[in-house]
């Protein structure tokens, strides 16, 4: 095993080489990661009853209104990743930007993001598997779903330490499977909508689209809540940017491409599967949309392939869940800001397996802890975990928007195209994402029917944001034992350009070695 996590003598003005594969990934591959990450196919089952619940017949049009918050934050992606190509992505960024308290938060705010996703991926999983073969008496025992859901995330992780390349096949494989059957779907299912042979379905309109057709702000900004756990994901092609060709080019692209192919994907499948009953019949069976609609649309035992959608969906969610964690505590690990533990690579497969084993380990204990916990998916402290993972995703990439404005504020005037993409976008997404950090947080404060309550207060909101602030005394202790990294002040500038151009991209950490022993003493720049 060799230990990556090592003195900043080692690398220059370009990220720290911290032993992963490089260049072992192409665009194609960035992209299907980007897309897989966000299981559409069980994004769209459990979501597109909840936005029509919110948003009625307009559902289409938060599809794409939805989009937008997302498009500008992976601009912030694509030109951040330009300057820095480091897979701690919004870790790194926000250190080099604001300073290095800022910088650690945002690393565990896509850990905790992803461990609160990890128990309804495995979930899913399992009783999926027992839908496929007809075992609808096992998929409602919870047991028997959380031992098939352990086995699930064992092999996931497994397949994430062997190499990002068997990953890369793997993702192609599932993804391909996902999206073949929700377009056979959507093909079917608008057939015979036009052709009548569907009892009771309703010809698509143009309304569906227009949002100017929503009747209140309140089911507006519900659905576009509910718009951001659907979109959530694609960033992963950016978290393995060091394992990827042209590292600096390449994931941001498959970032930015990866939104693209997701609103086309989801408003073809939002119109075609309310076209199947209405909004109404959506709404009604919000549990999983895909199988109401699915045993209309398509006959026995064809119904079964929208099954195979969603396990295979969950299956290259669960993986590219576990790469953007495990990296994220490699990156952090390597700059110090975390133990030298996590920052081991495999010298074989050439992955941070420790992290990776860490990550999938503790994803399996915490979901028997839950499940345990609860009645069911949907019930008690597990469905709360569901419902508060929204509130991370609205954190960490509403900072890196911020972050990419600040990271360029010296350039933002230079020509019409850096003001807009690089300034006013990323500026846009992220507070479009930080009032739904706060409307989520209220709306789940408030919600104590739901899933129950702690001190008063709903448990989406006390899993979500008490996980967020459990980081800070997690910062304060690995402070006191490693205070190098917050020693640090943020970035001096001049940064490189939007372009490329310009002074090189500096070390996260001093060249010199600094003594985790020396006297605590903040750089001035630190405006942290």
């Amino acid at each position: 095993m060799t230990d990556t996590a090592t003195t900043p003598e080692q690398h220059g003005g370009q990220p720290l080489d911290k032993g992963l594969k490089v260049g072992a990934i192409g665009l194609v591959s960035a992209i299907v990661i980007g897309v897989a990450s966000t299981a559409p196919g069980y994004s769209l089952a459990a979501s597109l009853g909840l936005v029509t619940a919110s948003s009625g017949a307009q559902a289409p049009a938060i599809m794409w209104l939805g989009f937008l918050p997302m498009l500008f934050i992976a601009a912030s992606y694509y030109y951040l990743n330009r300057a820095d190509p480091d897979c701690g992505t919004t870790f790194t960024w926000a250190t080099r930007a604001i300073g290095p308290r800022t910088g650690w938060m945002g690393g565990w705010g896509i850990i905790v993001a992803d461990l609160i996703v990890m128990p309804s991926l495995a979930g899913i999983a399992g009783i999926y598997t027992f839908q496929l073969f007809g075992a609808n008496d096992l998929a409602d025992n919870k047991w028997w779903v959380l031992v098939v859901g352990l086995v699930f995330i064992f092999l996931m992780t497994l397949i994430c330490v062997i190499g990002i390349e068997l990953n890369a096949r793997a993702q192609f494989v599932l993804l391909a499977a996902e999206v073949v059957v929700l377009v056979i779907f959507a093909s079917v299912a608008l057939y015979k909508v036009y052709a009548g042979d569907l009892a009771h379905s309703v010809d698509p309109s143009l309304s569906w689209i227009n949002p100017f057709k929503i009747t209140s702000s309140k089911a507006l900004v519900d659905g576009i809540v509910i718009a951001t756990f659907l979109y959530w994901g694609w960033d992963t092609a950016v978290t393995v940017n060091e394992e990827t060709k042209d590292p600096a080019r390449t994931p941001g692209r498959a970032a930015v491409i990866s939104t693209f192919v997701l609103v086309l994907t989801y408003l073809i499948v939002a119109i075609a599967a309310q076209a199947v009953h209405g909004d109404a019949f959506l709404t009604a069976h919000s549990g999983d949309v895909l199988s109401a609609t699915g045993n209309l649309v398509l006959s026995s035992p064809f119904d079964k392939l929208l099954i195979i959608a969603v396990l295979s969906s969950a299956a290259a969610s669960c993986q590219t869940t576990i790469l953007p964690a495990a990296r994220s505590q490699l990156s952090m690990a390597a700059h110090r800001a975390a133990p030298a533990w996590f920052g081991t690579v495999d010298p074989k497969f050439l992955t941070p397996a420790n992290a990776t084993w860490f990550f999938g380990v503790f994803s399996m204990v915490w979901f028997t802890i839950l499940m345990i916990a609860s009645k069911s998916l949907d019930e008690g402290v597990l469905g709360a975990s569901i419902g508060a993972v929204g509130l991370m995703i609205a954190f960490y990439y509403a900072m890196t928007g911020y972050v990419c404005v600040i990271y360029y504020r010296k350039h933002l005037l230079s020509s019409v195209k850096t003001f807009f993409f690089v300034g006013v976008a990323p500026l846009v997404g992220a507070v479009i994402l930080t009032y739904v950090f706060f409307k989520a947080s209220k709306d789940f404060a408030e919600d104590t029917e739901s899933y129950g309550s702690w001190f008063g207060l709903g448990l989406p909101f006390v899993v979500g944001i008490g996980l967020l602030i459990l980081g800070v005394p997690l910062m304060l202790w690995w402070w006191s034992r490693s205070p190098a990294f917050f020693r640090r002040g943020r970035d001096p500038h001049p940064h490189p350009a939007p372009d490329g151009t310009g002074a090189a991209v500096p070390p996260i950490l001093d060249h010199a070695p600094i003594r985790d022993d020396a006297p605590l003493a903040p750089s001035p720049q630190d405006a942290d």
